[in-house]
């Protein structure tokens, strides 16, 4: 298996000509999925004692396999928040997985996590956390939200009287599952706020106001969130900054999605108020414009988050030496095993400059505009609520839910385009409403149009 003969050498030929065919391509199909069963007949057994050579494999990839996946990065691929690497971040998204690269320690990974360091300042530079903030990569928000809770956690416990707590926080509804998920992880309880719009202040306020003594003695945290993934919403995030430091809170903005915005210019002053977060979450996979996967954290004081973190054993000791000191990304995150996965942006960032960023960001914000007057303007949708951020919340008129779900799969299963439906709370009930976000910015008005007219 590790020997060099022509087999290789001819497969790293196919390999490489699929992803410059891959790379240099400007349409492809936006593909759809197949049931496992369905896959099985078509490729048989892929797994076997001898193997079925790697000619064979890749031919089932590129003519099957690959068709059964929904490209992220699909112009008319609107749908959750999807994503649109760079050509430039993609090619390097090669050279990451070629040089085996343990990114956990400066000793083994120094080149690769200077890279990655690099595009990190970069990325803290625009959150204006004081001298000294720092982050890491991560695999994505979920363990980025992970990694910032139980950094607070740890902080809290470090008061004696909190050590047999079981910890509370605070968000909102329109808060991500994510925030949901890691505080089952972390194993501290929940507490929401009954609000999609923006979480602001008072309402955070108040509702520490009505926890009876016990919920308040185990409240150590509040995530606010630096743009909802269902509607593109950024809580008062200068209020909430302000209830938390009088209450002695770890404050945590959660701006995975949101927070590639705050390199744009033109919506920079809505996150004001971030620079006050004890730690943030950022995916630069999403509108940072990098590839799968790719989440970061960053600490206002990161040593906070090596005492959380940080892992011990004899086999690790060497990595604390004299002669391997620099800065190990395992300390700050839940992860000890991790990829270079910042490189990417890195080589992206180096390659076009942050200007071009800049550009690209704002795109996606013009689309949801662009969108808006074409919703406003259409005979038969209407807008939801103001575009925010790049995501449009909108309706068809007369439609019901079941309507919304065959819209998507007869748009999906044509190869026409993905957009799929969201619920927006409406009073005291949930309705059904269609969603655009938007991120590439490949993206054009004429698909819009097709999409918009394809409701009829």
């Amino acid at each position: 298996m590790h020997k060099i003969d022509i087999d290789l050498v001819e497969m790293t030929l196919d390999v490489m000509k699929y992803a410059i065919d891959r790379i240099s391509a400007t349409e492809h199909p936006i593909g759809k999925p197949k049931k496992a069963e369905e896959l099985k007949n078509i490729v048989g057994d892929t797994v076997t004692p001898k193997g079925i050579g790697g000619e064979y494999a890749f031919n089932l990839w590129r003519q099957h396999l690959s068709k059964a996946n929904v490209p992220v990065d699909h112009p008319r691929n609107l749908a959750f928040v999807p994503a649109s690497p760079t050509r430039a971040a993609i090619m390097f998204d090669l050279v990451t997985s070629a040089s085996s690269i343990h990114g956990a320690y400066w000793m083994e990974g120094a080149g690769g996590i200077f890279c990655e360091n690099e595009a990190m300042s970069w990325i803290v530079s625009l959150t204006g956390l004081p001298e000294g903030a720092f982050g890491v990569f991560t695999s994505g928000g979920t363990a980025a939200n992970l990694s910032a809770i139980v950094t607070a956690r740890e902080h809290w416990r470090e008061d004696e009287t909190y050590k047999r707590e079981k910890g509370l926080i605070i968000t909102s509804i329109g808060a991500h599952s994510s925030i949901k998920a890691m505080a089952k992880v972390a194993d501290v309880d929940i507490l929401l706020v009954d609000s999609e719009e923006e979480l602001s202040g008072d309402a955070l306020r108040k509702t520490i106001d009505n926890l009876n003594f016990h919920q308040r003695k185990r409240l150590f945290a509040v995530v606010a969130t630096g743009g909802t993934t269902n509607a593109g919403i950024i809580d008062d995030l200068e209020g909430i900054a302000q209830v938390c430091e009088d209450e002695k809170l770890w404050f945590h903005v959660d701006a995975a999605y949101g927070g590639g915005a705050l390199a744009a210019d033109s919506v920079r002053h809505l996150f004001n108020g971030i620079e006050r977060a004890d730690s943030i979450t950022i995916d630069p996979h999403k509108w940072m414009f990098s590839p799968y996967d790719c989440g970061a954290v960053i600490y206002k004081d990161p040593e906070l988050a090596k005492a959380a973190h940080s892992q011990q054993g004899s086999y690790l000791d060497i990595f604390k030496d004299e002669g391997a000191h620099g800065f190990n990304p395992t300390d700050y995150q839940i992860q000890l095993t991790r990829r270079v996965r910042g490189l990417p942006l890195w080589f992206s960032l180096a390659t076009h400059g942050t200007d071009r960023y800049k550009e690209a960001v704002e795109r996606g914000l013009e689309l949801a505009q662009i969108a808006g007057k074409m919703i406003t303007e259409h005979p038969d949708v209407e807008l939801v609520r103001d575009p925010s951020l790049s995501c449009v919340l909108f309706r068809r008129k007369g439609w019901q839910p079941e309507d919304y779900t065959e819209w998507t799969y007869k748009n999906h299963k044509s190869g026409f385009a993905l957009v799929t439906p969201t619920k927006w709370k409406n009073g005291d009930t949930f309705e059904t409403v269609s969603r655009f976000c938007f991120i590439n910015p490949d993206t054009t008005e004429h698909d819009i149009q097709m999409i918009l007219d394809s409701m009829k």
